[in-house]
């Protein structure tokens, strides 16, 4: 189908963007905390990563297009986020700094 070869060269940034948290989150993982603006950053980035979820559903519905690919790749990268979005949800939206636990 000529849609999933338009996709195809956005396929690589799918790839990155999906492993391009990695360092960010290792970062955070190894001194147990994250400064207030990043946390609020990588925040932003998981719901972006949401509202993308939501294209692929919509897109499914109204074009039934589907690419195996993206995802992959999405659902990957949201998995990295789950812990992140636990400790957001009780640390800094209440106020208190991302210290993660031992």
């Amino acid at each position: 189908s000529s849609g999933i070869n338009a996709e195809c060269p956005l396929r690589p940034g799918i790839y990155l963007e999906a492993g391009a948290i990695l360092p960010q989150l290792f970062m955070m993982s190894k001194t147990g905390e994250a400064e207030t603006i990043t946390s609020h950053y990588l925040f932003m980035l998981g719901m972006y990563r949401g509202l993308y979820i939501l294209n692929w559903i919509y897109r499914y519905h109204t074009e039934s297009f589907f690419d195996p690919i993206a995802v992959v790749a999405g659902v990957v990268q949201t998995v990295l986020y789950i812990d992140f979005f636990y400790l957001y949800v009780t640390k800094v939206l209440k106020g208190k700094s991302l210290v993660l636990p031992c």
